[in-house]
């Protein structure tokens, strides 16, 4: 498979120069070798190849096989972005909201995590609603954090459950509802996400949305 993959990546096939690139980045049947793996995402990438042109950006944001250089990710993440590529949309819309290898643009961070979010992509659902709950980029508005949490939160991120289930039980951007303040933060618990796990004990010692019980609220705590 290794010998068909190169033989094909030298004969400028995009799909077997991102696969050899991959084989090199993970280790896969050769040495892993960052360098190398750079080397065939990027051949792959100049020819449009969009998996190639995110990957290549991941490793000039974390300096693997190439120097570090976060304008450079920008441009790749940016290149597979434009042709709809979600998780490179997501990317470039952290590179935005932290002002990393271009000038921080909270608008531009909502508009990319939009699209990947549009697409499914469970993080860009997150961190969109984190944008409409803080009002950065975007005018506040609880009911679209609370929409898109919720979207991430049915897809079983454990943050995004106890973002959830916390507007829940304050009555932000939906009805306060301490039954599901509890559902939610539940399945963020058992996941093993420590905030959640405090907050249900909380609502245990205080019999909010489920019958008072110190026994749970210290388990839980």
């Amino acid at each position: 498979a290794l010998i068909s993959c190169t033989g094909a990546a030298e004969q400028g096939y995009p799909t077997a120069q991102f696969n050899l690139g991959l084989m090199f980045a993970i280790g896969l049947g050769v040495a892993q070798d960052y360098a190398e793996a750079a080397r065939w995402y990027r051949a792959a990438a100049e020819q449009g190849y969009d998996r190639a042109q995110n990957n290549l950006a991941w490793m000039y944001e974390n300096g693997r096989g190439v120097a570090q250089d976060h304008a450079d990710a920008a441009r790749w993440y940016r290149a597979a972005a434009e042709q709809g590529y979600n998780a490179a949309q997501y990317r470039l819309g952290l590179m935005y909201r932290t002002g990393r290898g271009v000038a921080q643009d909270y608008a531009e961070a909502v508009l990319w995590y939009r699209a990947a979010a549009d697409q499914g992509y469970v993080a860009a659902q997150y961190r969109l609603g984190r944008m409409y709950e803080s009002g950065s980029g975007v005018a506040q508005d609880y009911a679209e954090a609370a929409r898109w949490y919720r979207a991430a939160a049915e897809q079983g991120l454990a943050p995004a459950q106890f973002n959830l289930g916390w507007m829940y039980a304050n009555g932000l951007g939906v009805a306060l509802e301490y039954v599901e303040a509890v559902r939610w933060y539940r399945t963020a618990a058992e996941q093993g996400y420590d905030a959640a796990q405090h907050n249900l004990g909380w609502m245990y010692a205080n019999g909010l949305g489920v019958a008072q019980d110190y026994n749970e609220a210290a388990r839980w705590y």
